[in-house]
């Protein structure tokens, strides 16, 4: 199969361009939505996997109270086929309520001069044929991140374990951090401080967001997940007694996780005896769904500027969005924008993910989660308040885990936003991963704790 670059990489450009271009014409067209606060149910997050006693009506995200009806007469939501514009000149500049509005301005910004959308466009650019009055048709692409990192443990931590047969358990164990969409080494540092600390090695991976929009069936990404693989098996192999715990993020993160089970299975099958625990972060959800890669795309798109940062909105019965969380939104206007994205982001992974060797590949990893786990402990941390990943299909593959026989933890966060579990709640996280890692991975650690 071709890339997504060459099937369907100038119709995704053109629209992201397009939906920046429109951005400015979004104060013109929707008047600006009144949000209430609410207060948060007070019942604290449930560790015991009971679910919290509420008369509240069920959360719902922001989006979902905006129908695609009020958005048909935007060109951009529902249309693909549009002129490509000058990437340079996409950020409105004389809007008089871009003028007004900072963050108005700086969202479209943002959206037009993102690095994925303009590597997308050059790569578009650079697959057309050359002609004789385009010598200079190719152009270089930006430098590769790194995709992973070795973090060693730190010096002072086995005298903290307690006991020798605790620091060398610890000392034989590598902790895999799966990375979300978007993110970079920086992101999971406070995540591999943590484990360092307590003795532990750690990987961190990553994927830039250009080489996920360009992906392809055994291409590029593959390669740099079979060689993370291929790394983690020769590691294991120097002596006996080393094991492997992965900690995954988001759907990326867990999608990894899957192609490197997949990569462990055709290199050794004992390799998969090695993963004494699996720790799921904001994931998984156990099928392609067109709206959970538009959430995930558009969320790692905007960044802050997101709606998945912010608390969970629900409605009060009047078409009002209603604040549920820790944090408030003082501007509507983001959260119309987004809806916007996430309009033709549905629409194209509903035909993207339906394309038959993306789906087959999808299914096939997917499929091996689901019913190929290792026999190892597994711990789900998700949130009810999550835009992306919906808390039900994480429960759904819950349940589905525990009826195969397989041990597992589960906690949910209630209100935190989606993989920002750590950063809400720090104390809660950390006591799931302490209580996880000593009383089902590492047993005898909990011995000296």
């Amino acid at each position: 199969m071709g890339s997504f670059s060459r099937i369907l990489l100038r119709p995704l450009t053109a629209a992201a361009a397009a939906i920046a271009v429109g951005i400015a014409e979004l104060p013109d067209r929707l008047s600006p939505l009144k949000i209430l606060e609410r207060p948060l149910c007070s019942e604290q997050p449930n560790i015991n996997n009971k679910p919290c006693s509420t008369s509240e009506p069920e959360l719902k995200s922001w989006v979902s109270l905006i129908s695609a009806s009020q958005l048909t007469d935007f060109s951009f939501a529902t249309k693909f086929r549009v002129p490509v514009p000058n990437i340079k000149n996409l950020a409105p500049t004389s809007n008089l309520y871009s003028n007004r509005n900072p963050l108005f301005s700086s969202l479209s910004l943002s959206l037009a001069s993102h690095p994925a959308f303009l590597t997308l466009y050059q790569s578009a650019e650079s697959a057309k044929a050359p002609t004789l009055n385009d010598p200079t048709h190719f152009t270089p692409s930006p430098p590769s991140e790194v995709m992973y990192r070795w973090h060693l443990p730190e010096a002072n931590a086995y005298k903290a374990s307690g006991s020798s047969d605790c620091s060398s358990a610890k000392s034989r164990t590598v902790v895999v951090l799966l990375g979300w969409l978007g993110a970079k080494q920086k992101h999971l540092r406070r995540y591999a401080d943590w484990y360092t600390m307590r003795g532990y090695h750690v990987i961190t991976f990553t994927f830039p967001m250009a080489e996920i929009l360009s992906y392809q069936v055994g291409g590029k990404a593959e390669e740099h997940v079979d060689m993370l693989a291929n790394h983690l098996a020769g590691w294991l192999e120097e002596e006996q007694g080393k094991n492997l715990v992965f900690h995954t993020f988001s759907n990326t993160g867990w999608l990894t996780y899957g192609v490197i089970l997949e990569k462990f299975q055709k290199l050794d099958q004992s390799l998969m005896g090695k993963i004494r625990g699996c720790i799921v972060d904001s994931a998984p959800v156990a099928a392609p769904d067109p709206r959970v890669w538009a959430s995930g795309f558009s969320a790692a798109l905007l960044k802050k500027q997101s709606i998945a940062t912010k608390g969970s909105i629900s409605s009060n019965g009047s078409g009002v969005g209603v604040v549920v969380g820790t944090q408030t939104i003082t501007d509507s206007i983001p959260a119309v924008t987004e809806a916007a994205l996430l309009v033709v982001l549905e629409k194209f992974f509903g035909v993207v993910l339906n394309l038959p060797k993306v789906n087959r590949r999808l299914s096939d990893v997917l499929g091996l989660l689901s019913v190929e786990q290792p026999k190892c402990p597994q711990l789900y941390i998700y949130s009810s308040a999550d835009r992306v990943i919906p808390a039900e299909s994480v429960e759904s593959f819950i349940e589905k885990q525990r009826k195969s026989g397989r041990e597992v933890r589960s906690c949910n966060f209630v209100s935190t936003p989606h993989v920002d579990h750590f950063r809400n709640d720090p104390n809660l996280y950390t006591s799931q991963l302490t209580d996880f890692l000593e009383n089902c991975v590492l047993t005898c650690c909990k011995q000296a704790s």
